[in-house]
């Protein structure tokens, strides 16, 4: 009811804003007649122009009111949204105002020609600000606008009619948003105090090739946040980005003993995304770390090697090992004590997988579960086109690096998709992107996995 009282509220409130020179005009004619005197006149218009331009930059700045705490990021969108719908009624109720006030002026008022110009223009300003202003909220706080999507509303916005029917796909894609906020929100609510993460053991969460667990920069995106929200307790393997699986499983054996040793606790869970399921993989068997890993859980890790990396070690050799050392210099500089990108990058070729298969045989002890996920088109993730279109032909099912076949290790537990084209990459089974995807919600999904393992007994 409060809803609908409000929207009948701003149904009648635009257009007297954004028309208030005809307004104005009008009631003073009124009350001229009426032989109000000036000074009060100009006083109570003046007031009530004050209070409408209150209102019509309140409307441009606020974010939307919800009762559902879905956070200012949220709302700021939301509000965007309803900014541009209100700024397309203003401009249909303009046409039939202007229409209406042109043909019967001199049987409702007095108005000349030019006062009905002057108020058209400036309507029509106001009407298109609602827009213009409403597509930048949406533009800036969105996080369903791929950068696709945010080139072709650069492109398209001179472009009429095109450019309503991409602004209408865009509102349709903040309230999908929206919703699913929403939902988000009221499911944290239900479980708040369910401790479904809260694992026997503590989570290691160890990354992949090519990045460093950064304090401000957090591999995993939005995943370690809400796993502590249901109550797990987290670190982070804090291996090298270029290291040889040798080096890093060294550091996550140390890493290991740290955090037993912080929390008491006899053993881990590993969860290991990409190269960081080999690098814990070595700790386990090599290392003799089995007796302090209760499960390895790995997601995306080219277990039977990366075809692409095959297609890459036939580079001229002096070329690679150039390559090799402008990545090993940079890393370095980002903390990197041993960079060996060389190395590292070789042991993902299909020989010296299965060469590392053999010599590291999995620990009875431990649990080993594994993950995958495919893009469906190489159009899903432009950076990881390429390789998927290198591996689709040889291995099939593919999320840009790492092939479904490779990425099966231990009780496989299934393929992360969605039913929209794009499907999931390498990149999205760690929120690289901090975006959402129809089908598929990837914080959730690392919510289910560790309140399975907390079922099993981990």
């Amino acid at each position: 009811m409060k809803r609908t009282l409000k929207h009948c509220a701003l149904a009648l409130l635009i257009p007297c804003m954004l028309n208030f020179i005809l307004l104005f005009d009008g009631a003073n004619q009124r009350m001229a007649m009426s032989q109000i005197p000036f000074a009060i006149r100009i006083t109570g218009l003046v007031t009530l122009a004050t209070c409408f331009g209150l209102v019509y930059l309140g409307l441009l700045v606020m974010p939307a009111f919800d009762t559902v705490k879905t956070g200012l990021r949220v709302r700021m969108m939301l509000g965007g949204r309803s900014l541009v719908y209100e700024g397309l009624y203003a401009m249909a109720v303009e046409m039939v105002i202007f229409s209406v006030f042109y043909i019967y002026k001199a049987e409702i008022c007095d108005f000349g020609n030019g006062i009905l110009i002057v108020n058209g223009i400036l309507a029509v300003i106001g009407a298109f600000f609602l827009i213009g202003v409403g597509t930048l909220r949406i533009f800036c706080t969105s996080r369903r606008l791929s950068i696709a999507r945010r080139v072709a509303m650069l492109l398209t916005m001179w472009i009429p009619p095109i450019n309503l029917f991409v602004l209408l796909y865009v509102c349709r894609l903040v309230y999908e948003e929206y919703d699913f906020e929403r939902e988000k929100v009221l499911l944290r609510e239900l479980r708040v105090d369910s401790e479904l993460c809260k694992t026997c053991y503590p989570l290691l969460m160890i990354h992949g090739v090519g990045f460093r667990d950064l304090r401000y920069f957090n591999y995993w995106g939005r995943i370690p946040a809400e796993l502590r929200r249901n109550g797990a307790l987290i670190y982070y393997g804090n291996q090298e980005a270029f290291g040889t699986i040798a080096s890093n499983g060294e550091d996550i054996r140390k890493r290991i003993y740290e955090i037993m040793e912080e929390t008491g606790a006899e053993k881990v869970n590993i969860i290991a995304h990409s190269k960081g399921g080999l690098d814990a993989r070595y700790a386990i068997s090599t290392l003799k770390m089995a007796p302090y890993v209760a499960s390895l859980t790995t997601m995306s890790t080219p277990h039977r090697g990366c075809r692409f990396v095959d297609y890459a070690c036939r580079l001229p050799e002096g070329l690679y090992r150039f390559v090799a050392g402008c990545f090993d210099r940079t890393f370095g500089k980002f903390g990197d004590r041993n960079p060996d990108f060389y190395t590292a990058t070789h042991q993902f070729s299909t020989k010296a997988s299965a060469e590392f298969n053999k010599e590291t045989p999995d620990a009875p002890e431990v649990y080993y579960q594994s993950y995958a996920s495919k893009m469906k088109y190489p159009w899903s993730h432009m950076l990881l086109s390429i390789p998927w279109c290198m591996i689709r032909p040889l291995e099939g099912d593919n999320d840009g690096l790492v092939s479904t076949y490779s990425a099966k290790w231990g009780e496989f537990q299934g393929v992360f998709t969605n039913k929209r084209t794009r499907g999931i990459s390498h990149g999205d089974m760690i929120d690289l992107k901090r975006q959402d995807y129809k089908g598929f919600d990837v914080v959730e999904a690392y919510v289910q996995i560790v309140a399975e393992l907390k079922r099993k007994g981990f």
